[in-house]
């Protein structure tokens, strides 16, 4: 007979978690996961800086002992830094010099938590690469960290930071006629990357006879380096020079005067003489003429190419000298006079634009804060072909009315590529479509094999990644690989995952190259001012006790049809719409979606809601006086563009998921027209079920906010729900006869939905039975007895005497 089959099982579930990872961009393979394994991670970034601090000494809570580590400078109370040796850096606001010390923190290192009066970053092997990716040098970074720190810098602090940036940014990655060649200034590094067999494997050996060419085969060229373009001249801060010489000050932001005098007064000499000194650099730097070597690489192993180059040290930097690309045409788009860009977006695109081309990275900034605005600008300063990839239709065609809010650009100039909008693209200078319309594997309708393979032929000058977390999907990561861009701008509110894979962005598209401060933008009034809620809502006797006895499944079902969740719902929705106010309701669960929805006589939006359907609710909600609740599932958790709603209430969610929080929160952040900025102009309510396993989610998905200063208030009891009328649920019969619903659903009702893109539903092992064969689990089989009449009728007469 053999061996038994003992591996089939392993084999299989293999199968599954190869789908699993191919599709979901949220999921963690803990079992395969090796913290020794870290492919595409330079030596650098394996060297944790946190275990430098071994020997210091611990009290009994586990705070460490620095203080023979770092000696106190004695003019420490107007320097604004402690550095640890473990590489966490905590950030006096209110100090004196907190504008400069938060701008050299963000170009850095990474925001770990920021409250209102202290913040905590991190110095990490990638947080210095974007340091250095945007023109700080090495020496620089460490003298400027010893003149803002209250203490001494560790050793140890200095050695991880020059072993992190002195190999970073002498390589770049440059798309030249359709072609991707890898440059540097330092031929020694060129010729230490080709030893490398496989970059060797990678490289392209072609004769270019409008080049020079050396001995090595590198090809040897002189570029020209511009200024940096000017954004808004309109928005532009006021900016002081002290007659001192001293650092800038800016005037125009939310401080009151005595704050400012006191900046200016208090800020330690040495500090800004220093600040003129990095100024004064990298000015003289842009006059410079600048030789450099390349040689050409194959394009459909760039990721190869650059995963290689992190690991031997030499991460590529990706940048686009688009003033001076006379091969692609120039479009003819521009900022509308009437555009003003707020000073955090400017800042964004000077870092992006500060060396005269055109860097590759991600911008962070909060939902509702003009992320959109900041694509648009860069379109309209690189001015070549741009092409803007979304998560979704309804993203489609909000971006397409950004830009012709925002810019010259109409409707001719604007191509749609959706699976319901196919706009012919020849002669089209900006393409927006989604990241499933390009990375589709199945055959194609023959006008859109057409569009695509006219995308793929063009070469493209700015390449727009919407919600860029999503990215590092494998099924999203072909975008990189099938499409050619010169630059690789990356937009998103929340940069994390669940998994480890966002760091593979740093290689994917670039370092990044900004992240605003959430409750800054809040304070100056950018962003609404968003009081958010936890309000417990105790199971009733009969869910809980069947809540108590049942799987997991049929477990998430009872939490989330809690009938005083229910309840808490109804009487906040009615609260709010008394008040005026428009109102959002989210639930990951279709099933509880439906009902609530239904129940309630209010619309709802989910995967299968046809894109005509899903425009005119939206459109009623934002100008129809009558509808002020709409109902979503998950396919609104990003793109959607709903500036009135100020009241967002989540019923039900994505287990822990700190991403999906933030992008809901964000539903609600735009800035709200003729709100007083010292009250509360928006409200953001999560109803949890007493006792169930869905408080500990909820818990997991606050840390984000929490770290960026928001606070949860706790509700046990909504004040006045007991009074208000015509409540549902209210009796016992009824809470009876909805919870006989719930016990009757399919297991498939407890599944939260499915959205184009996320790939197969995993495999879920259940307890079923002989009739699950044959699709009969919702199905009774019954006897009927006719009546005596009816079944003798039609009987020969001699049975009738044997079966009447």
């Amino acid at each position: 007979m053999g061996p038994p089959k003992r591996f089939k099982k392993d084999t299989d579930r293999g199968k599954w978690k190869k789908r699993k990872e191919d599709h979901d961009p949220d999921y963690v393979n803990d079992e395969d996961y090796n913290e020794n394994d870290a492919e595409g991670i330079p030596d650098a970034a394996k060297n944790d800086v946190e275990k430098q601090d071994e020997g210091a000494l611990e009290d009994e809570f586990g705070a460490k002992d620095y203080r023979s580590q770092m000696i106190l400078k004695t003019d420490n109370i107007s320097r604004p830094l402690w550095v640890a040796p473990n590489g966490h850096i905590f950030l006096e606001s209110f100090s004196p010099v907190y504008k400069h010390a938060h701008d050299f923190l963000i170009a850095i290192s990474e925001p770990v938590c920021r409250p209102e009066h202290l913040h905590e970053y991190k110095l990490t092997a990638y947080s210095l690469y974007a340091a250095v990716s945007v023109g700080l040098q090495t020496h620089d970074i460490i003298e400027y960290l010893k003149r803002l720190s209250k203490t001494s810098i560790p050793d140890g602090i200095i050695e991880f930071i020059k072993l992190c940036t002195l190999s970073y940014g002498k390589v770049k990655l440059v798309l030249k006629h359709n072609k991707y060649f890898i440059e540097s200034p330092f031929p020694e590094v060129l010729q230490k990357l080709l030893k490398d067999p496989v970059i060797q494997n990678c490289r392209l050996r072609k004769n270019i006879e409008d080049e020079t060419k050396d001995k090595d085969g590198l090809i040897t060229s002189v570029l020209n380096k511009n200024k940096a373009p000017q954004f808004g001249a309109k928005s532009l801060p006021i900016v002081n020079q002290p007659a001192s010489g001293g650092a800038p000050t800016v005037s125009n932001d939310s401080a009151t005067p005595n704050q400012t005098n006191i900046e200016e007064i208090a800020i330690p000499e040495d500090i800004t003489t220093f600040y003129d000194k990095i100024d004064k650099e990298d000015e003289d730097e842009e006059e410079q003429q600048l030789k450099t070597v390349s040689f050409e690489v194959n394009q459909e192993k760039i990721e190869v190419i650059q995963k290689r180059c992190i690991e031997l040290e030499h991460p590529l930097l990706a940048e686009y000298d688009f003033r001076n690309d006379s091969v692609n045409p120039d479009i003819n788009i521009d900022l509308k006079p009437s555009t003003v860009l707020r000073p955090y977006q400017e800042k964004s695109l000077r870092k992006m634009f500060g060396n005269g081309r055109a860097r590759s990275g991600v911008i962070v900034l909060p939902c509702g804060a003009g992320k959109s605005l900041v694509g648009v600008t860069a379109c309209c300063t690189v001015r070549k072909r741009a092409l803007v990839l979304c998560n979704s239709g309804v993203s489609v065609e909000q971006w397409k009315q950004q830009f012709k809010m925002w810019s010259t650009a109409d409707d001719s100039m604007i191509c749609r590529f959706t699976s319901e909008a196919k706009d012919k693209p020849m002669g089209c200078g900006i393409l927006v479509t989604t990241y499933s319309m390009i990375t589709h594997t199945q055959k194609r309708s023959w006008e859109a094999e057409q569009t695509m393979r006219w995308l793929q032929d063009q070469e493209w000058g700015i390449m727009v990644l919407d919600e860029v977390h999503t990215i590092p999907a494998k099924m999203f990561r072909r975008v990189l690989t099938l499409v050619q861009s010169h630059c690789k701008l990356g937009l998103t509110a929340t940069l994390l995952r669940e998994d480890d894979k966002i760091a593979d962005l740093n290689f994917l598209i670039g370092p990044k190259l900004y992240e605003a401060n959430w409750l800054e933008l809040q304070k100056r009034g950018f962003i609404a001012r968003v009081q958010c809620a936890e309000v417990w809502c105790p199971m009733t006797p009969e869910f809980y006790r069947e809540y108590l006895g049942c799987k997991m499944t049929r477990k998430l079902l009872l939490y989330v049809m809690n009938p005083n969740k229910f309840r808490a719902c109804q009487y906040l929705i009615r609260y709010h719409e008394r008040r005026g106010d428009k109102t959002i309701v989210f639930s990951d669960n279709v099933f509880a979606l439906k009902h609530y929805a239904i129940k309630m006589n209010k619309p709802y939006i989910y995967g299968p809601t046809s894109q005509s359907e899903r425009i005119q609710i939206l459109q009623n909600f934002k100008y129809n006086m009558k509808v002020n609740t709409i109902f979503v599932s998950k396919v609104a958790d990003t793109s959607f563009d709903l500036p009135e709603a100020n009241v967002l209430i989540q019923i039900s969610s994505h287990g822990g998921s700190r991403r999906q929080e933030a992008q809901r929160l964000g539903r609600i952040l735009r800035a709200k027209k003729g709100a007083i900025a010292e009250e509360y102009n928006a409200f953001f309510y999560t109803l949890v079920s007493q006792d169930t396993m869905e408080m500990n989610y909820s818990r997991r998905r606050q840390r984000f906010l929490v770290n960026q200063g928001y606070a949860y208030k706790v509700i046990t009891k909504l004040a006045g729900m007991s009074d208000e009328p015509d409540m549902m649920y209210k009796t016992r019969d009824e809470q009876g006869q909805l919870l006989q619903q719930v016990l009757s659903a399919n297991d498939t009702d407890a599944d939260e939905e499915k959205i184009p893109g996320e790939g197969p539903r995993p495999m879920i092992r259940k307890a079923g039975n002989m009739a699950s064969l044959s699709g009969a689990d919702d199905a009774v089989y019954y006897e009927y007895k006719k009546s005596a009449a009816s079944s003798t009728a039609n009987k020969h007469p001699l049975f009738k005497k044997f079966r009447t």
